[in-house]
């Protein structure tokens, strides 16, 4: 049993439970309850008493960090669980999981815990526990960006599922195997599992924050084949479910459908947006850091866009799915400005280019040597010279591949003539 522990416990009363909220600390107070949980008595006031004891000490273990107390609470509270139902024998172990997730910098520790309760809900035949528990820990897997593990245990899990017909734990188990998916960069794969979700979810009720991820996912996989205006509908009714319930992906939901905006071409739209009821109550680095890019697609200004990107790495970066649409964004933008650029000269320096675009020198060389490669424009790079040299476009007369249009159908109406004429000769 845990240090915090003492040798004589305390009775299971709501007695006890009142002096453990009225202790002058939260250490007392987990103290008192732990000695409660300690009572050797099962009757039913008893049993409810310690299912009480055992939220408020989550609570005040969660408070004060002490994610292994937590972990070693569900170890210590394996032979209570033999006394209760097995539903709440679940809600209490989800529950402490839950504790333990919002203790920051424990995500070795969740999965551990996670491995450990699958480990002793087999053993204990309890399946529902255990599919819920997996399926926590898949998502985990995902989050640790650990791929192979999460594929492996989400295939044989969603296989016992739909056997069992569990539509509600399927939906989630469907959108994580989307999620993962898209994360390995099978989108075919990630829409697939993502249809099945949305199939599942169409047969129950479905919680207004899981209808919420479903269009998310939704808003990422349509903006990742280009369609913007699809996936700013989606990500507009996440983000109206998400705002409802107060849940902190609202303003992901919000910065994603700004990002669309800015990939149809109408950033010009994003302050409106900022500036709306909605809009307003999420203002912060987010926001702010959609903004900035909205601006400088606006000017059409590299050096303001590469000062957005600085400035608010972790905002645009960092985020997988913004900075992904974002670096195709930058490379329209700079092949924009550098034809724009080119287009008075036949011959230019490399040097003054790169001073005009306020670039560093080997940056453009590097992008115009793509441009020239991927026949944006006809060109060669004279490296010795530094100089970008500039074909003139071989404009072909229309009339050319007309002629060559006439001439084929003559020949095919000469090919018939003579196939005619040798029958009549035969």
């Amino acid at each position: 049993m845990s240090t915090s522990v003492q040798s004589s416990y305390l009775p299971a009363t709501t007695e006890s439970i009142s002096k453990a909220q009225e202790a002058k600390d939260a250490s007392e107070s987990i103290s008192i309850l732990y000695r409660v949980l300690e009572d050797p008595s099962s009757s039913a006031d008893a049993l409810r008493v310690k299912e009480l004891a055992i939220t408020n000490l989550t609570n005040y273990l969660t408070k004060e960090n002490r994610a292994e107390d937590l972990r070693n609470l569900l170890t210590q509270l394996r032979p209570f669980f033999a006394l209760i139902p097995k539903a709440k024998t679940a809600k209490i172990v989800r529950g402490i999981i839950d504790a333990v997730a919002k203790i920051p910098g424990t995500s070795e520790l969740q999965i551990s815990l996670c491995k450990e309760m699958v480990e002793w809900t087999r053993a204990e035949k309890r399946t529902f526990l255990r599919q819920r528990v997996e399926a926590r820990l898949a998502a985990l897997l995902l989050e640790n960006q650990e791929y192979t593990e999460a594929l492996t245990l989400l295939s044989g899990l969603i296989k016992e599922v739909r056997r069992l017909d569990d539509k509600l734990l399927l939906v989630d188990i469907d959108l994580l195997e989307s999620k993962l998916h898209f994360s390995l960069r099978n989108l075919p794969k990630a829409k697939a599992s993502l249809t099945a979700a949305r199939t599942a979810a169409n047969a129950i009720y479905v919680p207004p924050s899981q209808q919420g991820i479903i269009d998310l996912q939704s808003g990422i996989l349509h903006a990742e084949e280009k369609d913007y205006k699809t996936a700013y509908s989606y990500f507009f009714e996440a983000f109206e479910a998400f705002s409802s319930l107060e849940d902190p992906k609202a303003i992901f939901s919000l910065k994603y459908m700004l990002l669309c905006k800015i990939m149809v071409n109408q950033a010009d739209d994003v302050a409106g947006i900022i500036s709306s009821k909605a809009g307003l109550k999420y203002l912060g680095p987010d926001v702010d850091a959609m903004k900035a890019v909205a601006d400088a697609y606006s000017k059409r200004s590299l050096k303001y866009f590469e000062t957005a990107l600085c400035d608010y790495k972790a905002q645009l970066e960092e985020d997988p799915i913004v900075h992904r649409h974002l670096s195709s964004l930058y490379d329209t933008l700079l092949e924009q400005n550098l034809c724009r650029l080119i287009e008075p000269y036949s011959r230019v320096e490399i040097a003054h280019i790169a001073e005009m675009i306020e670039l560093p020198i080997s940056h453009v060389e590097k992008k115009l040597s793509q441009m020239i490669l991927d026949k944006k424009f006809a060109g060669t790079l004279d490296q010795g010279a530094g100089c970008l040299i500039i074909f003139e476009d071989t404009k072909t007369e229309e009339i050319f591949p007309a002629t060559l249009e006439t001439i084929t159908n003559v020949g095919k109406v000469v090919d018939s003539l003579y196939m005619r004429s040798a029958k009549i000769m035969a």
